[in-house]
């Protein structure tokens, strides 16, 4: 991953209004917004070790899944580019092929060959069989699955937990992250620290049995809460509200936000804040995961 010069540690930035003061928290962002242009974010995190294994295994293609907002396949597609590595993104939705948005034109751009599927279709993604019939179809390339969460994207998410505690010179009593797949929550927690998951899915419950089983081997993770009100209608949805609050927050503290994950995971976060449920003192970090191609301008 040499090639692709990352910032790292990315930076770790205070963030002071009334209603944290009032609060009497700490709080901060970590901005893996920052980490690369185009693979960005937690992404660069969780494709890490993955791609090192492919590229140490001779692979020559890498295959992966991903919707129309996908982070994931923009930061595959980039990384792919640069590494030398062709890349294949199945892409949930077939009228995604007429309609594509400026995410999958730039997965295009990089090269990556993106194959539309069925929503139906797409719900096998994780079943072996079908796997293993995409695998035969796409001539064996290295597979990632939705989101890069695997056990080597937690190994990758687990080091900004190590660059977070030499920052700040403790481990801080949360770490906020937004969640789709449950795979930078999952890192989060690997390296011990207690995580606030805000999931970016309506009907998120079921993460928190994804998340836990991603930490099996791990004997003695964080503690996960997770929070499942913020979604603002479930996944690449939102409103009036959302977009107005990413205005503001740009405004206050001249960071961009998105609308997909991170405006949601902030917005959550400053409602705790500002409705007493952390207790005076607290230190809390929050993760700016990036995904900034997929902004709508507020």
């Amino acid at each position: 991953m040499d090639l692709l010069s990352p910032t790292i540690p990315t930076p770790l930035q205070r963030l002071s209004n009334g209603d944290i003061e009032r609060a009497a928290v700490q709080l901060f962002i970590k901005r893996d917004d920052l980490i690369h242009p185009t693979v960005s974010g937690n992404k660069w995190r969780k494709l890490k070790y993955n791609l090192l294994e492919a590229q140490a295994g001779g692979e020559k293609a890498v295959l992966t899944f991903g919707g129309a907002y996908s982070n994931h396949l923009y930061a595959t597609a980039a990384a792919g580019r640069a590494l030398g590595l062709d890349t294949i993104g199945i892409v949930r939705g077939l009228e995604l092929e007429r309609e594509q948005n400026a995410t999958l034109r730039f997965c295009r751009e990089q090269g990556m060959a993106l194959h539309f599927v069925t929503r139906e279709e797409y719900r096998q993604r994780n079943s072996e069989d079908y796997l293993k019939r995409i695998s035969e179809q796409y001539g064996n390339p290295y597979m990632i699955p939705e989101g890069g969460t695997t056990g080597l994207a937690l190994k990758g998410v687990a080091e900004m937990v190590g660059e977070v505690k030499g920052q700040l010179g403790i481990m801080p009593d949360f770490m906020a992250t937004a969640a789709g797949t449950g795979g930078t929550a999952a890192g989060i927690l690997s390296a011990g620290a207690d995580v606030l998951a805000f999931s970016a899915l309506k009907g998120g419950d079921f993460l928190s049995k994804d998340i836990h089983e991603l930490l099996h081997e791990y004997k003695r993770p964080g503690h996960l809460t997770l929070l499942t009100d913020f979604h603002f209608g479930g996944y690449a949805k939102w409103n009036d509200e959302l977009l107005k609050f990413m205005q503001d927050f740009r405004a206050e503290f001249d960071i961009q936000l998105e609308q997909v994950y991170t405006a949601k995971m902030f917005y959550g976060l400053f409602d705790l804040i500002k409705n007493g449920y952390f207790k005076a003192g607290t230190t809390i970090v929050a993760v700016h995961t990036g995904g900034l191609q997929g902004l709508i301008r507020a």
